[in-house]
């Protein structure tokens, strides 16, 4: 099984909440506009955004989004650290774009959302 811990490596990413052994979804979604997350008839396992603020970890717990991934080097805040925590959100970090996070998740077999 794949799990988080497989990702951090290609991804550079930080691990902020949640544990390694958590399996990686099939599927993920990118986007800034929390809005257009809500919007979503399907689940979204992964969110990828670059807005880091508690904004992007509210919108996850109310779309019921298990994994949460900064791009593009945002600062993740004690406030967003505490609030994934209470939800249960496992929350990571990268230093690189959006764009380029989306291609690396692709390689590693996560398919888009649609």
């Amino acid at each position: 099984m794949r799990t988080i811990q497989n990702l951090l490596e290609p991804l550079q990413a930080k691990l902020h909440t949640g544990c390694t052994d958590v399996a990686i979804p099939e599927y993920a979604f990118g986007s800034d506009l929390m809005s257009d997350v809500l919007t979503l008839e399907d689940q979204v396992p992964l969110l990828i955004t670059g807005l880091a603020n508690t904004q992007s970890i509210r919108t996850a717990e109310m779309a019921d989004i298990e994994i949460v991934l900064i791009a593009r080097g945002k600062e993740v805040t004690k406030e967003m650290i505490d609030l994934a925590n209470e939800n249960d959100i496992v929350l990571l970090s990268s230093p690189f774009s959006l764009y380029k996070v989306c291609g690396i998740l692709y390689q590693n077999g996560l398919k888009a959302l649609y």
